[in-house]
């Protein structure tokens, strides 16, 4: 019960981990195509040898010649990889783990709970920081919610990292190309190394870092969509130390997009010469954030984890759940069967680890209002239940319905309903998507595939409706069961335009056979009307 064999046992992560088992005890199997890498490590560590090994070639005869209790697969990319190795052990009745991140591989492996159990071993896959850490940080912070709206999570390595060509393969098997996200209470593609932000990580008594962090696939859009109650919508954001490397693989990510190429796999060789030529500089400061927003015994409340690794120790992390993995399986704690690893350790675990490195975290939790009650007050609370639960957002939402839209005529309004989106006449099944960030809400509605949005924030007791360079300040007065929405400014790049040249927007939203109903209707001045759409919507449960 103590022979590991650790295929990639000297790769960047491998390394790691090799000399965490051997410091555990473990009888360390270094293995791997170089033979010469693997002897230099194994000579370095106590109770390890050097064997050459190729998870793409004959780990059966491995497995039957070394006789390990356990083989832990570092090596990657585990993108478009096939389960061959699991497969192996379980035919060996040897215990299995492996370091993935890739979303189909670790979504899969539950195919081989039934031959593993049968087997009487363990096969277990993400044993990393997505999903292991992630679902132990987040069964943390939810632990008394009812439900979860939304959770955002990034991570950010030290510029002085190292990373091998296998984790630049499986940053760029994704690049430019479509990722399936849970948003708007359904499932909708979008880009991979797109939707960038600059995130924040602060933990009290240092300086925050700020990175440039783009959308990552990782197995988490599934499983934490899946296993979570209230079927929140997921986001998981990565990036470099320095904004100009998130951004160089952005531009890279175009012909990708364009279709001009199929991925970006082939040019994860180029990319390590590269990032070695700015290797010292930057820091050795690496850092993780989860965020979760949902509700606790009817409040809503947003709570946030936050990790920075100092002295290069951020590398250590994505290591740490297959040490806890490999200790449980040693104590017999684990039983047989295959799954992933997100539920298997709780973050106090992660933390006996965390005593040993340069590690500082911190949780906070921050009560939210909407801002539909920011902007009304006290009137919010008297509005009809639907009228009401369709301004509740909070993080993510979604709703639908269908919707009746006529249009303007002449050349005018057509042109200035180009210009902003609206939809063509007629009828259509509507969804609309509610995306909250820092109190502003993003609405996307999509009337039968035809979209458009605006953002939504609160300014001097108005609510503020924005359209590109077009800003819309509205009072929301009370009107039967619901509200209406009456213009009171509007702008151009921020510059306050006249009044009288504003667009006359008639808009009310109230309960009707206990749907949620809207009437809106945009005209302008000596053009007429614009758009008028009206219908029901329902929240998307």
């Amino acid at each position: 019960m103590t022979k590991v064999l650790v295929l990639g046992g000297y790769g960047g992560f491998g390394s790691r981990l090799s000399r965490r088992l051997a410091g555990d005890g473990f009888d360390v199997l270094v293995a791997g195509r170089n033979l010469e890498a693997a002897k230099t490590l194994a000579s370095q560590l106590r109770n390890a040898i050097a064997l050459k090994a190729d998870r793409n070639g004959d780990i059966a005869a491995i497995l039957d010649e070394y006789k390990p209790f356990l083989l832990i697969d570092a090596a990657g990319p585990f993108q478009q990889s096939d389960d061959r190795v699991a497969r192996a052990c379980i035919e060996a009745g040897v215990h299995y783990i492996d370091l993935a991140d890739a979303r189909d591989f670790v979504g899969a492996i539950g195919c081989l709970d039934d031959k593993a159990k049968a087997a009487g071993v363990a096969v277990i896959s993400g044993a990393s920081s997505v999903p292991a850490l992630s679902s132990a940080v987040i069964g943390e912070l939810a632990k008394d919610m009812q439900e979860l709206r939304s959770i955002e999570m990034s991570i950010s390595a030290s510029n002085r990292a190292t990373a091998g060509a296998s984790v630049a393969s499986a940053i760029l098997s994704y690049v430019g190309r479509p990722v399936r996200l849970w948003r708007g209470r359904r499932w909708q593609n979008t880009t991979g190394w797109h939707m960038m932000r600059c995130e924040t990580y602060a933990v009290s008594g240092r300086q925050p870092l700020r990175r440039l962090v783009a959308l990552a696939d990782v197995p988490d859009h599934d499983l934490l969509v899946d296993s979570v109650a209230g079927r929140p919508r997921v986001i998981f954001r990565a990036g470099p130390e320095f904004a100009f490397q998130t951004l160089a693989l952005w531009l890279l990510s175009w012909p990708v997009v364009w279709g001009w190429l199929p991925s970006l796999r082939k040019i994860s060789r180029l990319l390590l010469p590269l990032q070695g030529l700015t290797a010292r500089l930057g820091t050795a400061c690496s850092a993780v954030t989860i965020e979760i927003k949902g509700i606790r015994q009817g409040a809503m409340r947003a709570r946030r984890w936050t990790l920075i690794a100092d002295n290069g120790d951020g590398v250590e992390i994505p290591t740490l759940a297959a040490q806890l993995l490999a200790r449980a399986l040693r104590d017999g704690r684990l039983s047989p069967g295959a799954r992933h690893a997100g539920g298997l350790l709780s973050l106090d675990d992660f933390r006996t680890l965390f005593r040993d490195l340069a590690i500082s975290e911190e949780t906070t939790e921050t009560p939210y209002t909407p801002l539909y009650q920011r902007v009304m007050g006290s009137a919010f609370t008297h509005l009809s239940e639907p009228v009401r639960a369709m301004h509740d957002v909070f993080g993510d939402g979604g709703a639908k319905g269908e919707a009746i839209v006529t249009r303007g005529r002449s050349l005018a309004a057509r042109l200035v309903a180009k210009l902003f989106g609206f939809p063509a006449a007629g009828t259509h099944e509507l969804h609309v998507s509610f995306d909250e960030c820092n109190g502003i809400e993003q609405w996307t509605r999509d009337f039968s595939g035809q979209r458009f949005r605006s953002h939504l924030s609160e300014e001097r007791g108005h609510l503020v409706e924005r359209f590109g360079p077009f800003r819309f300040a509205f009072d929301l007065p009370s009107r039967g069961n619901g509200l209406g929405m009456e213009i009171r400014q509007w702008s151009f790049l921020r510059l306050r335009l006249p009044l009288a040249l504003a667009p006359r927007s008639i808009a009310h939203e109230r309960t009707q056979d206990a749907r949620f109903h809207f009437d809106v209707s945009i005209a302008l001045p000596l053009v007429g009307t614009v758009v008028h759409y009206r219908g029901w919507l329902q929240q998307v449960d």
